[in-house]
């Protein structure tokens, strides 16, 4: 009776660390409405790499595009010194629509990734847990269509960039670019 009380209890302390560390996907999601250019608004983590790099970041273009398998080709453009850099990343589908998996072939790194809320048109709000060897990463992303946004989706960005145990100081919202190496973003 003991032990069973005890695995009873157990199960459910195992629930609910799981309930805890779910993070919601957009109701609906339609793929092919994702797809398209988006800047890079804000931008929250607890990762040492952010932390060091965060004074040195700004917004950059990030450009969507389906393959032909189904997936999503990812094109971040960004400011990196005097040029332009980009990284291409292949976020391959699941079977929950609105959620994604990429692995870093350069870091040796696991991202899945979640799209937590979108209208398509404005806004889209992107959660990434990431785990390498040294450990496991929260990265939260705002993207948005234009190179602004309102003060109720900088809000809700911040705000569940906290729910996801994100500090005030691990919260940052991107400046603009403007030009980069002659070439408009």
């Amino acid at each position: 009776m003991h032990a069973t009380l005890l695995g009873v209890l157990g199960l459910a302390l195992l629930g609910a660390l799981h309930a805890q560390d779910s993070i919601p996907v957009q109701t609906d999601f339609q793929q092919d409405k994702l797809t398209g250019r988006w800047y890079s608004i804000g931008l929250a983590s607890n990762s040492n790499w952010f932390k060091e790099k965060k004074h040195l970041m700004k917004m950059c273009t990030t450009d969507i595009s389906p393959t032909a398998d189904g997936n999503l080709q990812v094109t971040s453009t960004y400011p990196k010194g005097d040029q332009c850099e980009k990284k291409n990343s292949l976020y391959t589908k699941t079977e929950q629509p609105g959620r994604f998996s990429y692995t870093s072939p350069r870091w040796g790194s696991n991202h899945d990734i979640y799209v937590v809320e979108t209208n398509y048109k404005e806004y889209a709000l992107v959660a990434t847990r990431i785990t390498k060897s040294t450990g496991s990463y929260t990265m939260v992303l705002l993207y948005s269509r234009t190179k602004s946004l309102s003060p109720e989706h900088l809000e809700r960005f911040s705000q569940f960039s906290k729910e996801q145990g994100l500090m005030d100081e691990e919260i940052l919202i991107l400046p603009e670019t403007g030009e980069s190496s002659g070439r408009g973003w």
